[in-house]
């Protein structure tokens, strides 16, 4: 497992790291306990990464790593959002930049995470009702109380990105990336690496689509959010995963399973680049952990970008409301 700087703040992260979303909500059923021998066997592999959201749940999935991570706190470089607001058992979502509530939201993040320091401190989404700068020079007042260690964005535009980096050093960015979502090579990655800012890829896997076991529709769980998503839906979800098929082809090829093929590619596009494929399952986390051995020629990196070229997946990654929250 490589450990590398994480921005140019200080903060060190494996490659990959986990995101730990689905294993409170989300994608279908869950089991905390399964979930924490996940987030246990994911540390004894060397992975220190841990993604997680004050949203997911909601707050639950903080509450479940802050379990996870009794006496193992020191081992994590610990990720966590804030900036969308929802209320327990409600899934209407809301925005909140505002300095007095990143002080707020922080407390609690702390408190459910069992914790007195925050690695990773993400505005989760930009709050359309607060100027930005305020809310970043509010998140670098935590780093100077000691509360949190580096601050992120999540889906900003590079020009976004480049104001707010001003007002306070930015240590990542977190946005979907993958061969399924490749929209951050238009301008976010340039501005990462020009910047000496982490990228950080969610979703490398394209939802779970590039790993090949979903065939169709019906194999997602009637209480799985994807069946919302443009991508996952009609004549998109049958072009979407005749990619698929292609990929899997040359994941034969190369010994190695879809899965690892996507991440080796995701993995292969920078060293500023830390994918976090997220599992509730030790068997597929030790697959992606897999993807580490999965080396690709230039050659074979052109192969791939032939079959799956930029602009080929059908679909929008969101329904049409979300898409007006991200890119920022």
């Amino acid at each position: 497992m490589e450990i590398r700087n994480l921005g140019s703040q200080g903060l060190r992260a494996s490659v990959p790291g986990l995101g730990c979303m689905g294993m409170s909500e989300f994608y279908g059923s869950f089991n905390d306990n399964e979930s924490i021998k996940t987030i246990h066997r994911a540390l004894e592999l060397g992975i220190n990464f841990l993604d997680t959201a004050d949203m997911y749940g909601p707050f639950t999935n903080e509450e479940l790593l802050g379990k996870a991570l009794i006496g193992k706190r020191a081992q994590t470089t610990l990720a966590t959002k804030f900036g969308i607001v929802r209320s327990p058992g409600s899934e209407v979502r809301g925005f909140n930049g505002k300095p007095e509530y990143v002080q707020s939201a922080c407390e609690a993040s702390l408190k459910r995470l069992k914790t007195d320091y925050i690695d990773l401190y993400y505005l989760h989404r930009i709050d359309p009702a607060t100027p930005p700068e305020l809310t970043v020079e509010a998140m670098g007042n935590l780093v100077k109380a000691g509360k949190v260690r580096g601050i992120g964005l999540s889906e900003v535009s590079a020009a976004t990105l480049r104001k707010l980096h001003d007002v306070f050093p930015i240590s990542a960015v977190q946005t979907e990336y993958s061969l399924w979502s490749r929209d951050p090579e238009d301008e976010i990655l340039s501005t990462c690496k020009e910047l000496g800012i982490a990228f950080v890829a969610y979703s490398p896997l394209g939802r779970g689509f590039l790993t090949g076991q979903i065939k169709e529709y019906e194999d997602l769980a009637a209480d799985d959010y994807r069946r919302n998503s443009p991508r996952f839906m009609g004549e998109n979800f049958k072009n979407n995963i005749g990619l698929v098929k292609k990929l899997e082809q040359l994941a034969i090829k190369k010994a190695c399973t879809p899965s690892q093929l996507a991440l080796a590619w995701v993995m292969a596009q920078g060293d500023f680049i830390f994918p976090i494929p997220g599992t509730k399952h030790v068997k597929y986390l030790e697959e992606n952990v897999g993807a580490l051995a999965v080396s690709l020629t230039s050659e074979e990196l052109t192969e791939i970008d032939a079959i799956v070229p930029k602009g080929s997946v059908a679909g929008l990654r969101y329904p049409e409301g979300a898409m007006k929250v991200i890119n920022q």
